[in-house]
């Protein structure tokens, strides 16, 4: 979740009374039910006053990005997913969503046969062009370019995948101010390119899975990484790291991100997310949980108040 701040008035991502709402439709099960409902998905969403970015009919639509004005200040929205099955990218008929993938290959690392390779990964260089065209034209629209992107490694602590930073770098170099990363399921470090901040995973918010007695055996989420599942979890199976969250906070003005933090969150047990203050003694655990998640990755983090600022490594 990110919440975005542009003058006096507020504007959240996911809130029924905020003044301009988006929701990036990319991800590794955006056409798990088939083009169709994916857009019917969207237009649900459309009339519920909510903005869509990263999917549509065709590639041209999934590219396309969403611009809000509040208090003077234009703030553009773009999505894309490096986690797709085949098929699920938009092209320039089926529906899909917008790519941005990466290949990987594996490099040996003894003489001998057997030992764990080195996984590595590059971006995909046709979608890697779209992603950057698309962002070096909304720059020119509006003061703040804002990335979403599903990707990255799930459920492993700390790991990030080559791609991850080249795609970031890339995507600052064009133009944009802040990314917002997703999909592993856990939080994952942040890294300040210049003075720009980069949330490589922000978690989930809001989730749930069957219970892990009821999931297949063999293919509980984590199983084939030996991720240590959480007992008093047994509907987010994502090791115990999985109640970890965190909500992305931004100061916007014209000329761009003016201040990034982000608020420690942890999910209970009934699945709620519940914001930790800084008299809570967990606030400060989590706050080392990101500074060891982040490290190697240039950053600095301040406590101020209850929530924890961003700033140059």
């Amino acid at each position: 979740m990110v919440i975005a701040r542009a003058g006096r008035r507020r504007w959240r991502a996911c809130s029924p009374t905020a003044a301009s709402m988006w929701w990036s439709v990319p991800g590794n099960h955006a056409m798990d039910w088939g083009g169709e409902a994916l857009l019917d998905t969207m237009s649900v969403m459309n009339d519920m006053g909510i903005e869509t970015i990263g999917g549509g009919e065709d590639i041209e639509s999934a590219r396309r990005p969403v611009i809000f004005e509040l208090n003077g200040v234009r703030i553009g929205f773009v999505g894309y997913s490096s986690v797709l099955r085949d098929g699920y990218a938009a092209t320039t008929t089926p529906s899909g969503v917008a790519p941005m993938r990466a290949h990987a290959f594996y490099r040996s690392m003894e003489y001998q046969p057997g030992p764990p390779p080195k996984v590595v990964t590059l971006p995909d260089d046709d979608d890697l062009r779209g992603f950057c065209s698309d962002i070096e034209k909304l720059r020119e629209q509006v003061h703040v370019v804002i990335v979403s992107l599903h990707w990255g490694v799930h459920l492993i602590p700390r790991v990030l995948a080559d791609y991850q930073r080249v795609v970031a770098k890339a995507a600052f170099d064009s133009g944009a101010d802040l990314i917002l990363g997703h999909h592993p399921h856990i939080p994952k470090g942040i890294e300040v390119f210049g003075d720009k901040a980069c949330f490589y995973s922000l978690s989930h918010f809001i989730f749930s899975q069957p219970e892990l007695s009821k999931q297949v055996d063999g293919h509980t989420a984590g199983n084939r990484y030996g991720i240590e599942q959480d007992p008093d979890y047994p509907r987010l199976p994502f090791g115990r790291d999985g109640k970890r969250s965190l909500i992305a906070r931004a100061v916007l003005g014209v000329g761009g991100v003016e201040r990034v933090s982000f608020l420690p969150v942890i999910i209970d047990t009934d699945l709620r997310p519940e914001v930790l203050l800084r008299s809570d003694p967990r606030f400060e655990e989590a706050v080392e949980y990101m500074e060891w998640a982040s490290e190697g990755l240039p950053h600095t983090f301040e406590v101020e108040g209850d929530e924890v600022v961003v700033l140059p490594g």
